[in-house]
């Protein structure tokens, strides 16, 4: 009985070189499994290709509600934003294909687990930290880190001399989706001086200046930071996204053209589409301006920035990002309320927050004197609080 290797399969080109570079390389049965994560796919051609192309089986598996749940909901909470513009769309998505590749490992009584990602990217190492978090046993097989294959014209030339269909490809953006973003790169943007050629590339967004004339306002409701309605209506996290997604795509917004630092150390330039996202980010952080203290708002800036390196460096399956995600659910408990914001032309503006755990005093924030505060206590504070100001002018003089 032949060794099983399970393949993390998408359909293109790579996965679909993969299936018979596999069987001749390691006399192997392969075992496609491709997850569903919210992207435009047609699973039925996809399976039907995995395995016409010598797969002994082909899964699709549903994880998107795993998906929002697990790793985007913890991602929201923590604020968690690469380089000041990245929503970790892929970062948070590729842990949980490596665990779902695993559970299909053990299932099947694999001895290996595959995929198709470049010895240049960040999702080689997503999806290895992946794998090793919970099978540390099983090999992992990267073809583009040791085949001989060089490009995508040399894998068509592989599949004709095996008489294998090629996946119809033209000339496009390398592109990688799920419910919570589309990210695109190559052609144009492989110069940062070029402009993006929005028109032929985007898939769920319309530039600014092609959106409405008339604003849209929306109302989220939150509990302990995770978005539960929409203008009233409770949702569940899928279809919550899916919505605003497609208002937010209506509009412009969510749209983020980044030069980043893979973790490699090469420098990459990519335009992302997280329409959804970014409504729900923004509501978030309004919602804890207004009901998180000073001190722990200051600490949580540290987390964000720490938890988005984590994520993107593929550390999802950590102690220490378990630990500020903790830390996080924690500071979490009061962040819970209404926020209103106006969507415009690829423009968020707040248009109001409320919460039953708000911080906000209106005797406290008046300029009308009210019951809690004396003017006359902040000289003594001041002098204090200013003391090594004064100290040091004194040593001068």
């Amino acid at each position: 009985m032949k060794k099983k290797v399970v393949l993390a399969y998408s359909g293109g080109l790579d996965t679909t070189v993969i299936i018979p570079w596999l069987k001749e390389n390691y006399d192997c049965e392969t075992v496609a499994v491709a997850v569903d994560l919210g992207q435009e796919a047609d699973w039925k051609t996809i399976k039907e290709r995995a395995l016409a192309t010598g797969a002994s089986a082909c899964y699709i598996a549903d994880g998107k509600k795993q998906y929002v749940e697990e790793f985007i909901w913890p991602a929201l909470k923590a604020g968690a934003l690469y380089e000041d513009k990245y929503l970790l769309g892929t970062a948070t998505a590729r842990p949980l294909i490596a665990r779902i590749l695993v559970e299909y490992a053990r299932k099947e009584s694999a001895v290996a687990i595959a995929h198709g990602a470049t010895g240049k990217g960040n999702d080689q190492i997503r999806f290895d930290l992946g794998i090793m978090a919970f099978a540390p046993d099983l090999e992992i097989i990267a073809p583009w880190r040791i085949w001989d294959i060089k490009s995508r014209e040399e894998e068509i030339e592989y599949l004709t001399k095996r008489g294998i269909p090629a996946p119809a490809k033209k000339e496009s953006y390398s592109r990688d989706d799920n419910l919570w973003h589309i990210s695109h790169e190559g052609l144009e943007l492989e110069d940062p001086s070029n402009e993006p050629h929005y028109e032929s590339m985007l898939k769920m967004s319309v530039m600014p200046e092609k959106a409405p004339d008339k604003p849209v306002y929306i109302e989220l409701e939150f509990d302990k930071g995770i978005p539960v309605a929409l203008d009233g209506k409770k949702m569940d996290g899928v279809t919550m996204i899916q919505t605003l997604n497609k208002i937010g795509g209506a509009n412009g917004v969510g749209l983020s053209d980044l030069v980043e630092n893979r973790v490699v150390g090469i420098k990459s330039r990519g335009v992302c589409e997280t329409p959804g996202g970014t409504i729900l980010y923004s509501a978030h952080a309004e919602l804890e301006h207004l009901c998180l203290d000073r001190q722990t708002y200051a600490f949580k800036q540290q987390v964000t920035i720490k938890m988005a390196e984590l994520i993107y460096g593929g550390f999802w399956f950590t102690p220490l990002r378990e630990a500020l995600s903790a830390c996080v659910d924690s500071m979490q408990q009061n962040v819970s309320g209404k926020v209103r914001l106006k969507l415009y032309k690829g423009n968020i503006t707040p248009a109001g927050a409320s919460s039953p755990h708000s911080l906000y005093n209106p005797s406290l924030a008046s300029f009308t004197t009210g019951e809690l505060y004396n003017h006359a206590d902040a000289k003594g504070f001041i002098r204090l609080y200013g003391l090594p100001v004064l100290v040091r002018a004194l040593a001068k003089q």
